[in-house]
């Protein structure tokens, strides 16, 4: 009889083995980016609470955008799913008419059991007057780096890591109801605005799978950042930052 230590792995096992190979090799670098970010978050909170006040803060963005921004473009060669053609002219356009409408809903949909505690938000004012050089970097990082960041995370990552941990092999059109709901309530709930969230993230979700491009949803996100930013510096509406 053979003893324990010879025997082969069953054929589940070794399923499971590569899987877990598959996502250490490539989960990290679609993780990695959203991690830092969250870091950066954590700090923010537990400078606040040691008594610094959120005009203190303000510098904390930037290096937040740097940082995250750094480690995309050291990852870069690992996120196969945005290499290839670019989208076509009416997806790309598809995926503008989103983002406005996830804009619309997403300053529409504000009432107070809508959200989840409160936010000072990002007030880029000095002495009365706005410093266009912050607006500039809020809008620019909210625009062109987070939505990368965040559909790489929730989008391309987990919904399809929830379905395999082979996730590269996931076809994002045949991903089930489970992984869906599942990463549109995490999405929802990592915001203030924890229903404008979910809808904002079903939107970026559904344009994915019926895509199958991460571009859609990535210009939807940055369309709806970059015209939020400019809403929230027309209106003044700070808490929205």
């Amino acid at each position: 009889m053979a003893s324990p230590l010879s025997k082969r792995p069953a054929g589940r096992d070794i399923g499971r083995i590569a899987g877990a190979a598959v996502f250490d090799r490539a989960a990290l670098p679609r993780v990695l980016p959203f991690l830092v970010y969250l870091a950066f978050i954590l700090l923010a909170d537990v400078l606040g609470r040691l008594g610094f006040a959120p005009a203190e803060l303000r510098w904390l963005y930037t290096v937040k955008i740097v940082a995250v921004l750094a480690v995309l473009l050291a990852c870069r060669r690992h996120y196969t799913e945005l290499s290839g053609p670019l989208p076509g002219v009416a997806a790309l356009a598809t995926a503008v008419v989103a983002g406005v409408v996830v804009l619309v809903l997403w300053i529409s949909l504000n009432a107070s059991w809508m959200q989840i505690g409160s936010s000072s938000g990002f007030d880029p004012r000095v002495d009365g007057a706005i410093d266009w050089s912050l607006v500039a970097i809020r809008i620019g990082g909210a625009a062109l780096v987070v939505p990368v960041m965040e559909e790489l995370f929730w989008r391309s990552f987990l919904l399809r890591w929830i379905e395999a941990a082979d996730f590269l092999r996931v076809d994002p059109a045949r991903v089930k109801t489970k992984a869906f709901i599942v990463t549109v309530l995490l999405f929802g709930v990592e915001h203030t605005l924890w229903l404008a969230g979910m809808v904002a993230g079903a939107v970026y979700t559904l344009l994915y799978m019926r895509s199958r491009s991460l571009w859609i949803p990535i210009v939807a996100h940055g369309v709806t950042n970059g015209l939020l930013g400019a809403w929230i510096i027309s209106t003044g509406h700070w808490t929205y930052w």
